[in-house]
């Protein structure tokens, strides 16, 4: 069981910048791929980045892809978010997720392969 607690979404201006984290419990922290979704009001949730246990392999969506940085702290069982050139269409509830396996690349994007979800952090960007 892992529970997960995001942190550090705020309201930011069109071009700013902001860092989510995600504050993981239990000990096997390295043993879970981790991702960032997020949702919209009346749209469907979306993957943003994803990393893999040991930090080496991450995935981006193609609309954050040179924006937004996914890292993890194995140490610290915490996964972050680095924002920057945030953009209006950016503002959704971010939501962070845990998964013990990742057999293909591309099931990183699945949300529901995730079976572990925190709550959500609002980020809301103003134009």
């Amino acid at each position: 069981q892992v529970q997960l607690v995001e942190s550090g979404g705020e309201l930011v201006q069109a071009g700013g910048s902001l860092r989510l984290s995600c504050a993981a419990s239990g000990r096997t922290f390295n043993n879970y791929a981790m991702g960032w979704f997020r949702q919209a009001p009346g749209k469907e949730r979306e993957i943003v980045a994803a990393i893999g246990g040991s930090g080496v392999v991450t995935y981006y969506t193609d609309s954050v892809k040179g924006r937004f940085t996914i890292s993890r702290d194995n140490a610290k069982n915490t996964v972050y978010l680095q924002m920057n050139s945030l953009r209006p269409e950016d503002t959704a509830v971010y939501l962070c997720a845990a998964r013990s396996r990742v057999p293909n690349y591309g099931d990183y994007a699945k949300a529901n392969n995730y079976p572990y979800w925190g709550q959500g952090t609002q980020v809301t960007v103003s134009s």
